[in-house]
């Protein structure tokens, strides 16, 4: 019996060893999508721990009618597919300010909002480079005219640089 229940420990141990994964302790670089309008941002990720990280986004806009800013932070669990190939998901949320000013019009506002992420990435071996496709879905709240239907899917390319 001690041998069976020893053998049990034991494969319980490797079956949760082979899952375990290093996520890099920081990586920076540019989440490519829509944004709602922002455009790209420039992302930050911060390992917490073995398989949980919070990643902090900024995206903004600036021309001749438009000043634009949005920040977001998500907390995500992240789990490993096969060597660099990792799948992660994520709550959180954000908050924004914008400007339109122009011939037509002449307004402004706040925003905040809450956010899930799901996505897949590749952590390359040879290079400390990290690439990931993600969705976001985001839901708006006291967006003042900035969207008519509160909701938005940001699907996006991320390039970071681990270290």
């Amino acid at each position: 019996m001690k041998k069976i229940i020893l053998s049990a420990f034991m494969l319980m141990g490797l079956a949760f060893s082979t899952q375990a994964q290093e996520i890099s302790k920081n990586a920076l670089g540019l989440r490519l999508g829509d944004n709602d309008g922002f455009g790209g941002e420039i992302s930050y990720q911060r390992g917490l721990s073995d398989n949980n990280r919070l990643e902090l986004d900024l995206g903004w806009r600036n021309n001749n009618s438009v000043d634009a800013f949005k920040l977001t932070g998500i907390y995500q669990w992240v789990w490993n597919i096969d060597g660099g190939f990792n799948w992660y998901a994520g709550v959180g949320g954000g908050l924004g300010s914008w400007s339109i000013d122009n011939n037509v019009v002449n307004d402004s506002g706040t925003f905040a909002f809450v956010a899930g992420d799901l996505g897949i990435e590749y952590n390359f071996d040879e290079v400390p480079i990290q690439l990931s496709l993600d969705i976001r879905p985001e839901l708006y709240f006291n967006s003042d005219d900035f969207r008519n239907d509160n909701f938005g899917p940001d699907i996006a390319l991320g390039i970071r640089y681990r270290f």
